[in-house]
């Protein structure tokens, strides 16, 4: 079996970030989605998708997205059934969130985007590569003698071929 879910959207409000009884994090938020084709009107589709994410990944989300963010979302899908105030059964579907990322960059109010190119960190000073001379060879050398070779040289003459 295979539960599976991948979106791109933007947020509709910003997140609803909570903790539960057991004091774990959540933050719900819906997900207004395209879809890829147009209606009789050659006006464009929306689905709004309800969101749940948990633990640092709510944390991270309610920190970090805002209303009318663009988002891609990647989880499964979970269905819900309850029963209402007026005693009708209903069903609900929530997308629950593996990971949250941006999907664009961050913009500033005159909508220029302010990311820097990089991440954030120190700049390396350059450094030049100095080969140090290998001392340790000479060392080996000295009071070194080689013993005889167990082989005899050979005149070009005496090869069989």
């Amino acid at each position: 079996m295979l539960n599976s879910v991948i979106l791109m959207g933007r947020l509709t409000a910003d997140p609803d970030y909570r903790t539960t009884q057991s004091g774990a994090t959540m933050a719900r938020f819906t997900l207004a989605v395209d879809r890829d084709y147009s209606g009789q009107n050659n006006e464009r589709q929306t689905d709004f998708l309800d969101v749940i994410t948990w633990r640092q990944r709510a944390d991270f989300v309610s920190k970090y997205f805002h209303k009318g963010q663009l988002v891609a979302v990647q989880g499964s899908i979970q269905v819900s059934s309850y029963t209402d105030r007026e005693g009708n059964k209903r069903r609900s579907w929530d997308i629950v969130a593996d990971q949250v990322y941006f999907a664009e960059g961050r913009k500033d109010s005159g909508g220029a985007d302010t990311r820097p190119a990089h991440p954030a960190q120190p700049t390396p000073k350059p450094t030049t590569y100095q080969p140090q001379p290998y001392q340790g060879e000479q060392q080996m050398m000295d009071g070194y003698t080689p013993s005889p070779s167990p082989y005899q040289a050979v005149a070009d003459d005496d090869l069989p071929f």
